[in-house]
């Protein structure tokens, strides 16, 4: 019998994932680089941010990893229904904000959840946030995001991308946060599919990342825009804010366990707007970009 990955192992494989990512959107954006901001949690463990801005590309994003642990808070208990015991959490997390409303938001998490009880669990996700949504970069990204969910099993993309559609959903506004990908919570060993086929479905994930995002990013990077454009971008850069501050799980879970609050709030864009009632013109592509936020929609 196989033996299952220790938390050792798994909390390894995501320190070289935040190494793999890093490297790559540095070498994507050709300019900044990023710095790195190590931090230890006053109840048990600590992590790596890593912030970069002021690029060709990217104007700010982050890319941080942690592996913290010690006792579960009564928020966490209550929320999740569990059992007193201590915890062991670790994953990587990154939100990226290019210059150009052509390049899209992109969000990634993946990470792994333990109790000293035997309760453990992967979860995580991608999605793509356009500013400007673009039919054929939809489709390329839900079919990369499909290969690596296909791999492992076949109802993964058609479960994950619904459940992506149904968590990143700004309910007040009617409309979801962009074109969806994947999302994914409590992954736990079922009798057909073991805790080792579990973390190799998280890891192909996490591998998928930086081929993605960086094709998008070299893709779009040099189409010219305007001040009318940007405009549009830092007001859907407002949207982004109202999902992580009054919907995002892992935003709640990172400060009821006390996290560092920096590296939690590292997802906010550098500037954004909230404009009154903003209303496109119905021949623009603002307002095409608006017929997109829904839910359901088949991108390949």
């Amino acid at each position: 019998m196989t033996q299952d990955p220790s938390k050792e192992e798994i909390q390894a494989y995501f320190q070289s994932l935040q190494d793999q990512i890093c490297k790559a959107l540095e070498q994507a954006d050709g300019k900044s680089s990023f710095v790195e901001d190590a931090w230890e949690r006053p109840g048990g463990g600590g992590g790596k941010s890593r912030v970069i801005t002021n690029g060709n590309v990217i104007e700010k994003g982050g890319v941080n990893f942690s592996a913290v642990y010690g006792k579960t808070p009564e928020k966490i208990l209550e929320a999740l229904q569990l059992k007193e015991a201590d915890f062991f959490a670790t994953g990587v997390s990154l939100v990226i904000h290019p210059n150009s409303p052509y390049v899209p938001i992109v969000h990634m998490n993946v990470r792994y959840f333990e109790m000293s009880n035997g309760v453990k669990w992967f979860g995580g996700g991608i999605d793509l946030t356009p500013h400007y949504v673009v039919e054929k970069d939809a489709q390329y990204f839900h079919q990369q995001l499909k290969s690596v969910c296909d791999k492992h099993h076949k109802g993964y993309y058609t479960e994950f991308k619904k459940w992506a559609d149904d968590y990143f959903y700004i309910k007040h506004r009617d409309e979801t946060r962009g074109i969806g990908g994947i999302f994914f919570d409590h992954l736990k060993p079922t009798n057909e599919i073991s805790f080792t086929d579990r973390f190799n479905f998280v890891k192909d994930v996490g591998n998928a990342f930086s081929t993605t995002y960086t094709h998008l990013m070299n893709k779009n990077k040099g189409i010219p825009f305007d001040d009318s454009q940007k405009k549009w971008q830092l007001l859907r850069r407002g949207r982004y804010v109202e999902f992580n501050l009054v919907y995002d799980k892992g935003t709640k879970f990172g400060l009821d366990t006390d996290g560092r609050t920096e590296s939690i709030l590292m997802s906010m864009p550098p500037v954004c707007n909230w404009d009154y009632n903003v209303q496109p013109n119905p021949e623009s592509e603002e307002y095409k970009t608006l017929q997109w936020l829904k839910k359901g929609i088949n991108w390949i």
